[in-house]
């Protein structure tokens, strides 16, 4: 895809979306079905059933999807799609490139084994390795706005509320 054909694709959307602020307002569902024998949550994303279970530092035989890594995982795919879209809107060509992302879990928060230990990552890191020949200037600000606009790194560094309903 080139600027012209992101552009075709995105103006009317943001033409809606400044004359009716509301229809830019989406609701993003998921759901998963327990499964009745084992500790495992299956998980449709819409692509392909994904059945998410233990990981091997909590019981888990490492046959299932863990869903720390599934976390990252969107993490990556969303960075990695900003970042190319980024890129063609500021003429930035991108050979090929690799995102990461690494994240620290204690295991002892979630097994309770220590009350005082986190549940949840501590840390999280995320990278780019790009084939480009973008200036240090271009790559700083292709990664700033790539920060700025990427919907799950912004969650993750600006929680929003959340509920647990029955």
């Amino acid at each position: 895809m080139n600027l012209e054909q992101l552009r075709s694709i995105q103006a009317p959307l943001k033409d809606k979306y400044r004359q009716e602020p509301g229809a830019a307002v989406i609701t993003l569902r998921a759901a998963g079905d327990l499964d009745s024998d084992s500790i495992a949550c299956k998980v449709d994303t819409g692509r392909a059933l994904v059945e998410a279970g233990l990981h091997p530092a909590t019981g888990g035989d490492g046959s299932q999807a863990c869903s720390g890594d599934m976390l990252l995982e969107a993490l990556v795919a969303c960075a990695g799609v900003t970042l190319k879209a980024v890129a063609t809107s500021l003429g930035v060509a991108i050979r090929k490139g690799t995102v990461r992302a690494e994240g620290d879990l204690d295991f002892r928060g979630t097994l309770a084994v220590d009350k005082a230990a986190p549940v949840g990552f501590r840390d999280i890191r995320l990278s780019f390795d790009l084939d480009t020949d973008a200036t240090a200037e271009q790559l700083a600000t292709l990664y700033k706005l790539t920060e700025r606009y990427c919907v799950i790194y912004q969650t993750l560094k600006n929680p929003p509320s959340l509920a647990l309903r029955a």
